[in-house]
């Protein structure tokens, strides 16, 4: 808007066109454009009555990208939390996906690496990438176990 300056609803309308947000997202991008922190929570009220922002939605597609990515339900759950979505929300989010975590963490391993380690050295780099990618201690220990099962 050239000759008027832009209203909350706009901005927060021109942003969830290009993707969800997050209902904490939003509000932090629309203060930043300098507007008024009780306008952005009224007009989030509005937005999420009408359907157009959605925590639980913006979980969900969250989720899926992540998991796509071959990352793990601790990395997703603190990602999601790091986005202002509550823990409820984001195990709802993780329960309507049911992926198998034992299996995700066998194709990440494997799409990285091509064998096991030959030394405790090797084994440890390929239990820290799992780590890193949020998988617990008993899924990175089923991945090194299994991950090269079908590639033999």
């Amino acid at each position: 808007m050239s000759t008027q300056e832009a209203t909350p609803r706009d901005d927060a309308i021109r942003l969830l066109a290009r993707r969800d947000y997050s209902r904490s997202e939003l509000m932090s991008r629309l203060a930043a454009r300098g507007h008024a922190p009780d306008d952005i929570a009224s007009l989030l009220d509005a937005l999420a009555d009408e359907g157009l922002q959605s925590d639980a939605r913006f979980a969900e597609q969250f989720v899926r990208s992540r998991l796509s990515r071959g990352q793990g339900a601790m990395k997703i759950r603190a990602e999601l939390g790091a986005r202002g979505v509550t823990d409820e929300v984001a195990r709802e989010a993780l329960e309507g996906e049911a992926p198998d975590w034992h299996r995700l963490a066998c194709e990440a391993l494997a799409k990285r690496f091509d064998s096991p380690g030959r030394d405790p050295r090797e084994r440890a780099k390929r239990e820290r990438f799992l780590a890193s990618r949020g998988f617990d201690f008993e899924q990175v220990r089923h991945a090194m176990a299994h991950a090269w099962e079908n590639t033999r």
